[in-house]
């Protein structure tokens, strides 16, 4: 056992865990239906880099890989014969990459069965199929034990005990897995595991998986106040997301990195990742927290405006990045319509789009990313080709998917380089077919783009170092009113709105009543909000946008108005579309600070139609998170 780890342990330093292992392993071609654990044995150069690459990004503990390497959970697997084999050889691999500059932490995951009183396994038993695992790692040469994403409290304190039986005073990490009210599922607060872990000689006591870093900074705070051994904190990459047919942790590297922080603040000594997270993770944590190489971390702890390596500058004022920005900060109401980039390389029909939006009043034009996986423009340079042929003012919308941090970190600041001042920030769609579906590659989220964009405007890339004079970006993000979820959905958009969110777009809005309630929800948070419309061209657009576009309620009022419009013919129904779109717009208006509406069939003149006569307005507060849709012709939906 190392007197290193113990003299962290007792010290006032802050000190980093390494991420995620499964993880890792899955990215790189591991089924999920194999046996992690036993690539110990028959990938070790794969177990061996994956923790070679957490060292080398500055991981100062990194764990064995063996979460689930007890007899019980190798048993379905036919290895518990193995497990003795597996655990040893689990504890050298990691030994061997950590070398001098990294502590090694065996680690010991819940049984995955049900102990007394909720099941048939005494605590004794349990007791001694942990002490069996403990009795392993300890011979294969680990520094300590890391006991985590228990949910159950009786069941660690027998993983506990299991250690103290078997390695004596070895140092003890005892991690649970807490919901975000601070509950487990058996119902123990963190207070209530806080001084049964105290009592029964844990040496760091924590929290670990289950949910994203915000809630787990408010478990942090609660974990610290309520013992004197050092805190531990290894979140999630955020609440795993469905994209496709996989779930995907989609917190950025940078905004882990800052919670990371802020949990060191709040009281926690050893941080990291769990589920979601990475070597890129580990590193951005690392240096944000001063941390790179064997010795304790020097943490300076500061406000959300400090930022890592160079100084940062302050941005430009609101009203000087655009007339966008300036039209915000007076409280003037915008004027936005939606286009939708060619196919092929020819703009001529989209010049001529914008030519007569701006003739007709438009302030500007969202440019939407990649719809419907066709061949087109790419939204920045449509923007580009509007401003320089029309001198119109665009807001192109900028999607994380199929893009890494490099290539994003480049384009926006091309973008910024070409003159392009307003930037719309959205994760993208998953891919749902067409002949160039590469399968959804998601670096970062919106929040994460959001937060990179926010670095640039201090005039720092997303590592802290200087790119010189800051970009002027006015950065717009989605929000949805009708989300499934509507307290996910707020959380995220607080997300965004800490990140310097400067504007806000909704879905399609069709319902005024229910719109207005979700817009007191989030209106704390001052973040200007532009309501989203949709003239439908059709009663078949309209039950399409009902009844298959997750999170657009039209209510079956407006269904039965496209009815009544679509006997009398196509016009008829265009037009009642256009009508629908203005008297939601007139049943907001006071409470927006603009409106953007899109052009479904591409039919721009409807869309001008929409914000006719529509005189400057007061400034509103509040704001959304989006997901757009186009009709089944080719529209798409961005996922905010």
């Amino acid at each position: 056992m190392s007197d290193r780890l113990r003299e962290w342990i007792g010290g006032d330093e802050v000190h980093l865990i390494d991420g995620a292992m499964g993880t890792v392993l899955y990215e790189s071609g591991v089924f999920v239906n194999q046996c992690y654990d036993e690539l110990n044995l028959s990938e070790p150069d794969l177990v061996l880099g994956v923790h070679a690459d957490y060292v080398r990004a500055g991981a100062q503990l990194i764990e064995t890989n063996t979460f689930g390497a007890n007899p019980v959970k190798l048993e379905p697997f036919g290895l518990e014969p193995s497990a003795h084999e597996i655990n040893v050889t689990a504890a050298r691999l990691a030994r061997q990459a950590a070398g001098e500059r990294a502590e090694v932490l065996g680690a010991v995951g819940p049984l995955g069965i049900r102990i007394e009183p909720w099941g048939p396994t005494s605590v004794d038993e349990a007791a001694d199929l942990f002490g069996r695992q403990v009795a392993a790692l300890a011979e294969g040469g680990v520094d300590g034990f890391m006991l985590e994403t228990f949910s159950d409290l009786d069941e660690l304190l027998q993983a506990v005990r299991a250690v103290r039986t078997v390695a004596g005073a070895a140092p003890v990490f005892a991690q649970m897995t807490f919901g975000d009210a601070g509950h487990t599922e058996y119902g123990a607060t963190i207070e209530a595991a806080a001084a049964a872990l105290e009592q029964a000689g844990a040496d760091v006591i924590g929290l670990n998986c289950s949910v994203g870093p915000s809630s787990m900074l408010f478990g942090v705070e609660r974990m610290a106040a309520a013992t004197s051994r050092p805190v531990s904190a290894l979140p999630n990459a955020g609440l795993p997301r469905d994209i496709g047919d996989r779930k995907m942790y989609l917190a950025s590297p940078e905004y882990m990195a800052r919670y990371a922080r802020r949990m060191a603040e709040a009281g926690a000594r050893f941080v990291g990742g769990c589920c979601g997270t990475s070597p890129e993770h580990t590193r951005l944590t690392a240096t944000l927290l001063g941390t790179r190489g064997p010795g304790p971390a020097r943490v300076s702890v500061s406000s959300r405006g400090d930022e890592v390596g160079q100084a940062a500058a302050e941005p430009p004022p609101l009203a000087d990045r655009s007339a966008l920005g300036r039209r915000l900060a007076r409280g003037e109401f915008v004027r936005a319509v939606e286009l939708t980039p060619p196919h092929g390389w020819d703009p001529g029909e989209l010049l001529a789009g914008a030519g007569r939006l701006r003739d007709a009043g438009v302030h500007t034009v969202h440019i939407v990313d990649g719809p419907a996986h066709r061949s087109r423009i790419a939204s920045l340079p449509a923007a580009i080709v509007i401003e320089r042929e029309l001198g119109m003012e665009t807001v192109p919308h900028y999607g994380c998917r199929d893009r890494n941090m490099l290539g994003m970190l480049s384009d926006l600041l091309g973008a910024a380089a070409a003159g392009l001042r307003n930037v719309f920030l959205i994760t993208g769609d998953p891919p749902r077919g067409g002949p160039y579906d590469t399968g959804g590659v998601y670096d970062i989220d919106s929040i994460g783009l959001t937060n990179v964009v926010r670095q640039l405007n201090l005039g720092l890339d997303p590592g802290g170092s200087s790119i010189g004079a800051p970009t002027p970006f006015v950065k717009g993000v989605a929000v949805n009113p009708g989300a499934v979820d509507p307290e996910e959905e707020i959380r995220r958009f607080a997300w965004k709105a800490e990140a310097g969110a400067d504007f806000a777009v909704t879905q399609p809005i069709f319902d005024a009543e229910r719109f207005l309630a979700f817009a007191r929800e989030i209106e704390d948070f001052g973040v200007p909000l532009l309501v989203g419309l949709w003239p439908p061209l059709s009663l078949e657009n309209a039950e399409f946008l009902a009844h298959e576009v997750p999170g657009v309620d039209v209510p079956p009022a407006v269904l039965d108005r496209m009815a009544r419009a679509q006997e009398r013919g196509t016009e008829a129904a265009a037009e009642e579309g256009v009508a629908v779109a203005r008297e939601v717009l007139e049943a907001v208006r006071r409470h927006v600070a603009g409106a953007l509406v899109s052009t479904p069939g591409h039919q721009v003149d409807r869309a001008a139609a929409v914000l006719a006569d529509q005189a400057e307005g007061r400034p509103a507060k509040g704001r959304l998170t989006e997901e757009r849709v186009e009709n089944h012709a080719g529209y798409r939906i961005d996922q905010g």
